[in-house]
């Protein structure tokens, strides 16, 4: 089919690629890789309805299966009235607006700006909280540190917002898991952000491969070694290996193991069993589309979550025109009730489009090249390997350089601020990062008004003191009432 269109590009190019080789077969790292335009396309259309399938058809069985696992055994895909905006969507949904605006990597500065028009309801847990930290001033590239926002340390949304990044990065997972971390490092930190790299990763490398033990190995590679969430994948594999035809077993197994916090909403929204569950859904579900979303269903936890990635990489591999022939119900509609000054005549096709637009850009971006042949659009894709891109110990480094900065520009500003949210936020940060005690040595009188600064937060201390019993919000409590920090609840 490309026999024309490489002879060509090799003639016309002698030196543009002098240490590159096209191929047709399976991606090596370095190569140009030729794939028909109108192949990757339906794939990039199929993980989306795969995603919003498992995504809106699982919301009622989400947080319902805790310590039993589900019971459902008759899964048709439908969505009759079309999809509509769900966070496991419509927070990448945004993202893609503005990297169509922006570019690939939207600057965080435009993305705080993005935050605040754009999200402002329907957000829950580590999303809440960046909300909230962005309307104080915070800077994006800081929200997601687990020092400063507690539900960092744990939160799933590095994985049920890193779908979409997979899709614009068709056998590219080390470009995927970059472009994946640089929006992700906003709501989450070091091991969820592992997870990040894991499925984004495995849905890039799902452009080629369809066999799921070798996807899980392809994401394992993309995930840092030394990290809880690769022993967490290691040990789903196992369990899923002992018990073959058992999976309540292994999802007894994952409880027991990954169960450590009481049952708390650490225990339903963290990635080590949402993790373990989306694995063990795959492995199961042996590559069919159905099955493996019904064990996600009935894995539980947060499972309109897990369903949804695990639908988008089942997806991918089946493509949109295989959606198409099984007859399911699908109103070509994407309706907007949840994110502000977003399109309100979107639907699932033109979705499709941006995601096809901003992956024509990044497969560009990356080294490769769009081309036309007699047979029609074709990419040339830079094919790469899974790899690791943002360890959790190149991350701390990321981290401890950005809280360097931020500690100078919060003492820059301390004096001369005047507005109040902002002065919240300064004080809040210089608890967050241990240097609260200069700024009151400082002026004494500024960080008395910085304190009551904050306690007239009182939307944001309200979710800060919330009911949670986890260890890193229970710490923070603690600092911001021996600061001075009081949150009276009405």
């Amino acid at each position: 089919m490309f026999r024309t269109v490489f002879y060509a590009v090799i003639l016309s190019l002698p030196f543009v690629f002098p240490v590159m080789a096209f191929s047709q077969g399976k991606p090596d790292d370095g190569h140009l890789t030729l794939r028909s335009a109108e192949e990757i396309q339906d794939k990039i259309r199929g993980g989306l309805i795969g995603q919003i399938f498992a995504n809106l058809n699982g919301i009622q069985y989400e947080m319902r299966f805790i310590d039993e696992p589900g019971n459902v055994t008759d899964y048709t895909p439908a969505l009759p009235d079309g999809a509509e905006a769900d966070d496991d969507t419509d927070i990448e949904w945004v993202y893609v607006v503005a990297m169509q605006e922006h570019g690939l990597f939207v600057p965080y500065d435009t993305l705080s700006a993005i935050w605040q028009r754009k999200i402002n309801r329907h957000i829950w847990c580590s999303h809440q909280y960046v909300r909230h930290l962005l309307s104080l001033g915070v800077s994006p590239e800081v929200t997601g540190a687990a020092s400063v926002n507690p539900w960092a340390e744990f939160n799933i949304a590095g994985q049920f917002t890193c779908e979409m990044f997979g899709q614009m990065s068709p056998l590219m997972p080390q470009s995927a898991s970059r472009l994946a971390t640089h929006y992700l490092i906003i709501p989450v930190d070091a091991e969820p952000l592992q997870t990040t790299q894991f499925f984004a990763s495995m849905i890039s490398a799902a452009f080629e491969e369809n066999d799921i033990s070798t996807l899980l190995d392809i994401g394992l590679l993309a995930v840092d070694p030394e990290s809880q969430v690769a022993g967490v994948i290691r040990q789903t594999r196992i369990w899923c290996a002992e018990n073959p035809t058992d999976w309540r077993k292994t999802r007894r197994l994952i409880r027991d193991a990954y169960t450590r916090n009481g049952g708390n909403i650490r225990d339903r929204n963290g990635y080590e069993l949402n993790t373990a569950a989306t694995v063990a859904a795959l492995v199961y579900g042996q590559g069919d589309y159905v099955q493996t979303a019904t064990y996600a269903f009935n894995f539980g936890w947060d499972c309109d979550n897990t369903a949804a990635t695990a639908g988008t990489i089942l997806g991918v591999i089946c493509g949109n025109q295989w959606f198409r022939n099984q007859g399911w119900v699908c109103k070509d509609v994407y309706k907007n009730t949840r994110r502000d000054d977003m399109p309100s005549d979107e639907t699932i096709t033109s979705f499709g489009d941006r995601l096809i637009e901003m992956a024509e850009k990044h497969i560009v971006a990356s080294g490769g090249q769009i081309l036309d042949s007699d047979d029609g659009k074709v990419y040339a894709i830079k094919a790469e390997q899974p790899k690791n891109v943002l360890s959790i110990k190149e991350l701390k480094r990321i981290r401890e350089e950005t809280f360097a900065l931020t500690r100078t520009r919060i003492t820059q500003e301390f004096d001369s601020q005047e507005n109040a949210a902002a002065l919240a936020g300064i004080a809040y940060l210089a608890l967050c990062l241990d240097c609260a005690d200069d700024l009151e040595q400082k002026s004494p009188s500024k960080w008395s008004q910085a304190i009551d600064a904050i306690n007239r937060q009182e939307v944001f201390l309200k979710y800060v003191f919330k009911d949670t019993d986890f260890s890193s919000a229970d710490s923070l409590k603690q600092k911001l009432q021996a600061s001075g920090v009081v949150y009276v609840s009405k």
